[in-house]
């Protein structure tokens, strides 16, 4: 009787976790990346791929900042698993960037010395890659000086040095920006040629994953700036920064300079 009473009792103890972000993020991803894409690569459609953002967009940044916010104010049923359950999602990026990146290695030795393939501008800029990488090193550098002050109780110091994470990441975007602006206007187009649908797919994807973590960095921020730490988030959202950082090595490597 006692132990169906017990038994009885640890059931009524235990709930489960519920939470609408991910569903949020998964549909941001699906209209503002899978479904824009198709639409303007596949059916030329650019109107809806405009629409198809405008929609993926908004409920991208919803599912990030909810996210974060329950990370910062909900209390986990089990203590620890946040820190061991992110390095599981990373190595499924990983595989996803892999997929994008054995495509291009598939394209780029098939064609031998035709490459890149005629349409592809002869004269990219070769130096702003450079320029972004150092950009984005920097970022994990002032990022790493952040949980620092953050470990040693600095709240002013950890809001500093995040604002200027912050800062080059939004710079580093800016610097995607302009070159994109500039490969379009030198009629060089996702739908150009097959060196182009692989640079456009794999540095886009790649800027998306920074739009992500810079949601992720301002969310922090504007907790901080409340008086709100989250050890576990902080050590999260920079672990999947440092992430991003390494993937832009291979991007600028085999992209760029291959």
């Amino acid at each position: 009787m006692s132990n169906s009473a017990s038994g009885h009792n640890h059931a009524q103890a235990h709930h489960w976790e519920t939470s609408a972000a991910p569903l949020l993020v998964v549909l941001g991803v699906l209209f503002a990346v899978v479904f824009c894409f198709v639409e303007w690569i596949t059916y030329n459609n650019k109107m809806l791929a405009i629409v198809c953002a405008g929609i993926g967009t908004p409920l991208l940044l919803a599912g990030i900042a909810k996210w974060t916010a329950e990370a910062l104010t909900q209390k986990p049923v089990m203590e620890g698993l946040t820190p061991i359950a992110l390095p599981i999602f990373i190595v499924s990026e990983v595989f996803i960037f892999m997929g994008l990146f054995v495509s291009y290695w598939t394209m780029r030795l098939s064609a031998g010395p035709n490459w890149p393939p005629a349409g592809t501008p002869t004269d990219m800029n070769l130096v702003l890659p450079i320029i972004m990488t150092v950009i984005l090193v920097a970022s994990s550098f002032t990022y790493h000086i952040a949980e620092i002050k953050s470990e040693k109780n600095d709240m002013g110091g950890f809001r500093l040095w995040l604002f200027l994470s912050i800062v080059l990441g939004a710079i580093f975007l800016g610097c995607t920006a302009y070159e994109y602006t500039h490969l379009i206007h030198a009629n060089f187009l996702p739908s150009t040629n097959a060196y182009s649908t692989a640079f456009y797919s794999i540095t886009g994807f790649h800027a998306s994953h920074v739009v992500v973590g810079l949601g992720s960095f301002l969310t922090v921020l504007i907790a901080a700036l409340a008086g709100k730490t989250n050890k576990s988030l902080t050590f999260c959202v920079g672990l999947y920064w440092h992430f991003v950082d390494v993937v832009w090595f291979f991007v600028v490597s085999q992209v760029y300079y291959w």
